[in-house]
């Protein structure tokens, strides 16, 4: 079955940088595109990047995280990344994997997603 395990998350002062590791399993990752969400409290999950299936080499960002996040995938690894620098308080949430629905498609709303990690958090301090 499908599982997707998020690591990396933790607790960073602003202007720092994390790295996110998605370790997935279960499925023929390089048939589909990678996503990663996040969710902050008392507000609506969100897209914060996407990885073209194959080599990755169309990106999608949200405009709140172009030019300080990057989205990669190492299929050999089975392993999808998000490297986050500079970052800010609000960038604090539970950070998220998924799988989309369908393979070689560069899905972009949650919704077209149908497996989803467990989640990480990630709090940004002032």
């Amino acid at each position: 079955q499908v599982q997707l395990v998020e690591s990396g998350g933790g607790l960073v002062q602003a202007g720092g940088s994390l790295r996110l590791s998605c370790a997935a399993s279960g499925f023929t990752l390089s048939d589909y595109a990678m996503g990663w969400f996040r969710q902050a409290p008392w507000k609506e999950r969100e897209m914060v990047a996407v990885v073209s299936w194959s080599g990755g080499v169309s990106k999608n960002y949200a405009d709140s995280v172009k030019g300080r996040f990057t989205i990669s995938r190492d299929n050999a690894k089975n392993t999808v990344y998000l490297e986050m620098n500079s970052l800010k308080p609000e960038d604090t949430a539970v950070y998220y994997c998924a799988v989309p629905r369908s393979r070689w498609y560069q899905a972009l709303l949650g919704s077209e997603y149908a497996y989803w990690g467990q989640g990480t958090q990630v709090t940004v301090s002032s």
